[in-house]
């Protein structure tokens, strides 16, 4: 199943949105989301250059779903009831499906026990969540094993997560994420706007927000942990940089990356 929003994300999104003038989430306070509020906004940003980061922002806003025997529905597909299988079997889940539809189809009682769906549920939820985050910690190690070669060199990115220790940012080129420590940012004290998704200096009011393209170089690659570390050169203009292009260094030549999926992938 699949919940509606939570409301203080649908909240964070509205103010997001109302940064960038993007409007369609107009909603009163209290007020219901609807599929519909979402798809308008994804609608209005199509072919805009925000239009990538508005889907994410819309997708991050979204409930994860889950296995349980409460069917509440499909919030995204605007559904009331709602039941997800494949055929042939891909999944646990799927199978206990197959089971109840046997059963309904013959008359013949349900294969597994109603009073333990709901804990059979809860596991299999979890099961997805640990099974996805091991997808995800190996392509991050793959990534920075490849990158490992590349230290040093310029990458055109875009900042995808703004947080009180530093930026993180996803190289236009290959779908690799990492991390800008906030001590290597222009010298300043930096506040961060959890609402706009900001790094605001205190000083010289220096703006690093969600969505900046920027120049970074890569100073750390940890095949182990599948961690990298970047430092931002330049933001907004990549002083000759094409958007989404790898810029060489005279001193190294970048790994060629391409593995499976992104983090914007993931569900």
């Amino acid at each position: 199943m699949h919940d509606a929003p939570d409301p203080e994300k649908v909240a964070a999104l509205r103010d997001f949105l109302a940064e960038t003038g993007v409007s369609g989430l107009a909603l009163a306070k209290g007020q219901a989301p609807k599929p519909e509020l979402f798809n308008r906004v994804l609608r209005r940003v199509a072919g805009r250059p925000e239009a990538a980061l508005v889907n994410d922002l819309v997708l991050r806003c979204q409930a994860q779903a889950v296995y349980s025997p409460h069917n509440i529905g499909h919030f995204g597909l605007a559904l009331r009831r709602y039941a997800h299988f494949t055929s042939p079997i891909r999944r646990y889940a799927d199978l206990l499906v197959h089971r109840a539809l046997i059963a309904g189809l013959d008359g013949s009682p349900p294969g597994t026990a109603p009073d333990r769906l709901e804990a059979i549920g809860e596991h299999i939820s979890g099961t997805e969540r640990r099974a996805a985050a091991a997808e995800r910690a190996a392509i991050d190690r793959y990534r920075a094993m490849l990158l490992a070669g590349s230290i040093g060199n310029l990458f055109a990115a875009r900042i995808s997560g703004v947080s009180s220790f530093g930026l993180f940012v996803t190289l236009l080129e290959n779908g690799a994420d990492g991390l800008v420590p906030i001590s290597t940012l222009p010298s300043d004290y930096y506040d961060r706007d959890a609402r706009t998704h900001r790094l605001i200096g205190r000083h010289d009011g220096r703006v690093f927000k969600l969505g900046d393209d920027v120049l970074v170089r890569l100073v750390e690659a940890d095949g182990m942990g599948g961690r990298l570390v970047f430092r931002i050169e330049e933001t907004s203009s990549f002083a000759g940089a094409k958007t989404g292009a790898l810029v060489r260094s005279r001193r190294r030549r970048p790994a060629t990356l391409r593995t499976g999926k992104s983090r914007r992938e993931r569900r």
